[in-house]
């Protein structure tokens, strides 16, 4: 009976030892996988920057000081690419203010109806002009949506009349008036919009921005015509891919769960283009039949979709011919106005062998800054201490900043003179740089 004591007590302790040696190996677990997950360990750095050494770039950095600064993102998720680009994606922003616009209709040759929304300054600007910023914003997008809003709400305050483009079908209130609806590269709609205000604004000035796809679009625009050039003081492109055609081996890849977010914006223009499909695929349409219609329910990519639907629109023979043709890659090197492309590094849907593109173009083209931050996700770049994040971006500040930049080099740079300068590019006039 002792014996069977003994052995009792000798035994009955190891138990509680050994679960609670499985409750730690649980918690270390679940919390190497948090810090896996959101990254923690990541340190915070300034852009990483690529451009040429001239004194126009020397002047905007200096005026620009965001630019090399530290990027510093909320302490406990903002490192995490996935969990900025989801924010963004499901909130926009934090506080988002409602700022009042017009809406302003265009008739196409087409038959379509392109419309934008125009916001009045609130503010005179620093330069005591009249500048616009025309605004593109990304896939499927429109004025309506919080990211938007808050950055036309930022600009406004800092002098800056805002027209942004509503992408053609994306508004569900607005019905499509032709069977076409936006693409990924096409300029018509943006060119129509520019149009406008340069008509009804002779006196202004115009920055250009662009937001993912629609950073695509407005390099596009700026690199198919010089003439599209004019009255523009710079642009600016936020987390464009470059490049469709190399774009789309890295979205059926499930590296940073690419093919997972390919799916949902594949769904996301499912919905679109079926709340369309009286206009898209009624009797007034000649480019879509019903085989059509059945492959997009069935369409698991946004590959697909292109090859199915948003090629015809514009009578591409084929997904490679799309893709060559609306990309910007081939048009951007024709920008001469003052460019700034800004990447994340851990942007889900910009695979980094994307990124040779801009990096490339700066190291060639004096005109061009890339700054590429370590974190941000897909055009979520919010700041914070360290739960919370802040109103306004890292994004908003940035193209703000660098517009402010462009407009006091504009006021105050060197006249031309025979000696002790060189004619350089020439954006909204003549720009010179000191030899």
């Amino acid at each position: 009976m002792s014996t069977h004591d003994s052995e009792v007590y000798t035994v009955a302790p190891e138990m509680p030892a050994m679960f609670d040696g499985m409750k730690l190996a649980a918690v270390a677990t679940v919390l190497y996988v948090i810090v896996r997950c959101l990254n923690l360990k990541s340190p915070t750095a300034p852009p990483d920057l690529t451009y040429q050494d001239t004194t126009l770039n020397h002047f905007l950095l200096k005026s620009c000081p965001i630019l090399t600064k530290e990027y510093i993102p909320p302490l406990l998720w903002g490192k995490s690419g996935h969990l900025q680009t989801a924010l963004y994606g499901k909130l926009g922003r934090v506080s988002s203010p409602h700022p009042f616009g017009l809406r302003k209709y265009l008739p196409m040759q087409d038959g379509a109806t392109a419309t934008f929304d125009l916001f009045e300054p609130l503010a005179d600007h620093q330069s005591g002009e009249d500048v616009t910023m025309v605004i593109c914003p990304g896939i499927g997008n429109h004025s309506e949506k919080h990211y938007i809003r808050t950055f036309v709400d930022y600009s406004q305050k800092q002098g800056y009349r805002c027209a942004v483009l509503n992408h053609l079908g994306a508004l569900p209130n607005i019905e499509l008036t032709s069977p076409r609806m936006f693409t990924y590269g096409c300029t018509w709609e943006f060119a129509a919009m520019v149009g406008f205000i340069k008509k009804t604004y002779p006196q202004s000035k115009l920055i250009v921005v662009g937001f993912s796809l629609g950073g695509n679009i407005v390099c596009k625009f700026l690199g198919e015509n010089r003439t599209n050039q004019e009255r523009v003081l710079c642009c600016v492109s936020v987390c464009q891919g470059y490049s469709a055609l190399r774009a789309q081996e890295t979205f059926l890849q499930w590296d940073q769960c690419r093919r997972f977010y390919n799916f949902l914006m594949a769904d996301n223009m499912k919905k679109i283009i079926l709340s369309h499909r009286g206009a898209l695929f009624g009797g007034g349409s000649t480019k879509m039949v019903d085989a059509d219609l059945s492959r997009l329910y069935t369409a698991t990519s946004l590959m697909q979709i292109d090859d199915n639907i948003m090629r015809k629109f514009h009578g591409h023979n084929s997904l490679k011919e799309y893709y060559e043709k609306e990309s910007c890659v081939h048009y951007i090197h024709n920008i001469n106005v003052p460019l700034l492309l800004v990447n994340s590094g851990d942007d889900p849907l910009v695979h980094n062998s994307l990124l040779t593109i801009p990096r490339t173009l700066a190291e060639k083209k004096e005109n061009v800054i890339f700054a590429l931050t370590l974190h941000g996700g897909h055009l979520g770049f919010f700041e914070g201490a360290v739960l919370f994040p802040q109103p306004l971006t890292w994004m908003d500040k940035v193209i703000v900043g660098y517009a402010n930049a462009i407009c006091q080099w504009e006021k105050q740079k060197p006249p031309c003179q025979s000696q002790g300068f060189m004619e350089s590019e020439c954006y909204a006039g003549t720009m010179c740089l000191l030899i």
